[in-house]
């Protein structure tokens, strides 16, 4: 198996989803998105104290894998 020729390449591999998207659309949908879950009354807000939490972690839990010897689990 040639994984060179299997892999799609950047000139190959079309965007979906979203991605492919005009990103003026995609803005106006996610908008409309933050419409509805505000009338709804389903939509989150961050405390304060919520927001220093998520602020203290930054991008570590994410990335909690790096830093590892190798054969540690």
């Amino acid at each position: 198996m040639d994984l060179e020729h299997d892999a799609p390449t950047m000139e190959t591999k079309k965007k979906r989803g979203f991605a492919a998207m005009d990103p003026e659309k995609v803005r106006e949908i996610a908008h409309r998105g933050g419409l509805a879950v505000h009338a709804r009354g389903t939509a989150h807000r961050f405390t304060s104290e919520q927001a220093v939490e998520a602020g203290r972690k930054g991008g570590h839990a994410p990335h909690r894998v790096r830093g590892r010897k190798e054969g540690t689990p």
